[in-house]
């Protein structure tokens, strides 16, 4: 049965000068990628889908390239949007990130509210899945945040409660049935190899 792959993107150059859509895949993020896509070798990879955001499309061209595809974007793929505050340094980051999910209906520092974001999310897969409706895989590389909203959605709990990523550096998977869209396997880190 044909998967759908949704990434969180590794790695990143952190420059809180430049705004963070911009930031780009770090050497690290970039290596962790291209390991990843190895363990994709012989799949039937059809579609490469990422946001509009610049790591997200890093880590998605990683794919493309090997599979000669193009990536396709859709915003509505990206993060939750949080430049009401811009950049914040650890561990204040980690802190506004914890109320952020803690109270999904409410904009904490003026971001994206979680719900919304949830919706957001939810609704871009929808597309990703009426454009791509023939058989093959399709690789979605997206955002750790919006990654966890769709787990809460697709486990049918509340947002912050969801199973979540365990890397630090990102660049974690899940595994999806398309047809309905449906948790296959939870998340792993890009390292492990359980994508069959």
């Amino acid at each position: 049965m044909s998967r759908l792959i949704f990434i969180t993107h590794p790695e990143v150059i952190i420059d809180p000068n430049q705004p963070i859509p911009e930031w780009p895949l770090s050497e690290v993020g970039r290596c962790r990628m291209e390991r990843f896509t190895e363990s994709l070798a012989g799949d039937d990879i059809r579609a490469v889908y990422a946001s509009t955001e610049r790591k997200a499309l890093d880590g998605a061209a990683v794919v493309a390239e090997k599979f000669g595809l193009t990536v396709k974007t859709d915003p509505d793929l990206g993060e939750n949007d949080r430049s009401a505050t811009g950049y914040i340094a650890p561990p204040e980051f980690w802190d506004v990130v914890r109320e952020f999910f803690d109270h999904p209906t409410r904009s904490v520092r003026g971001w994206e509210r979680a719900i919304d974001a949830q919706t957001r999310i939810v609704r871009a897969m929808t597309r990703v899945l009426r454009s791509e409706r023939g058989e093959g895989d399709i690789v979605v590389v997206s955002h750790g945040a919006v990654g966890c909203l769709l787990t809460a959605h697709l486990q049918r709990v509340a947002i912050g409660q969801e199973s979540r990523p365990t890397h630090p550096g990102g660049g974690c998977y899940l595994i999806l049935d398309r047809d309905p869209l449906a948790i296959r396997s939870g998340w792993h880190a890009i390292e492990d190899n359980v994508l069959a």
